[in-house]
């Protein structure tokens, strides 16, 4: 099954973030690829971001490099180094362990469409601008590791 039907395969809003951190996530919907397709060594997602959505709160994987290909619309990616208007055919990598939280905001008025893929799993992942932080076996806690 190399070609994949996308208008077959389910999108999921769904998020572990605790209530407090989830509403920016809440117009992001996703189709997890990777499992469907067999893939086992990296994971790939379909993203659509409604107006006003965000990807995720701004993050960077301890474990994990990702990287983002944008198919339609345009996101903004706010990093370290400030903003960046990507659009379709823009590309962003994200290494590993480089300590640069990002996220793509759509603040167009219609949607963005992006592939994502990165490694499928926990790993350690930080949250510079809030008080949240993923601990592999552990999820969503503080900062100071306690749960909310």
């Amino acid at each position: 099954m190399p070609k994949l039907d996308l208008d077959t395969i389910p999108q999921s809003n769904a998020t572990g973030y605790p209530p407090e951190y989830a509403r920016a996530v809440e117009g992001r919907w996703y189709r997890r690829l990777g499992p469907l397709a067999g893939l086992d060594d990296f994971g790939v997602s379909h993203v659509t971001l409604k107006p006003g959505a965000w990807s995720s709160q701004r993050h960077w994987h301890q474990g994990e490099d990702e990287f983002v290909v944008m198919m339609a619309g345009e996101a903004v990616l706010v990093d370290n180094a400030g903003e960046t208007v990507l659009h379709a055919g823009d590309c962003a990598a994200f290494p590993k362990a480089d300590g640069n939280g990002h996220v793509l905001q759509n603040r167009s008025d219609r949607d963005c469409v992006f592939v994502a893929v990165g490694r499928p799993g926990d790993t350690d992942c930080h949250y510079p601008d809030i008080d949240m932080h993923l601990f592999p076996g552990r999820g969503f806690r503080r900062k100071d590791g306690t749960a909310f």
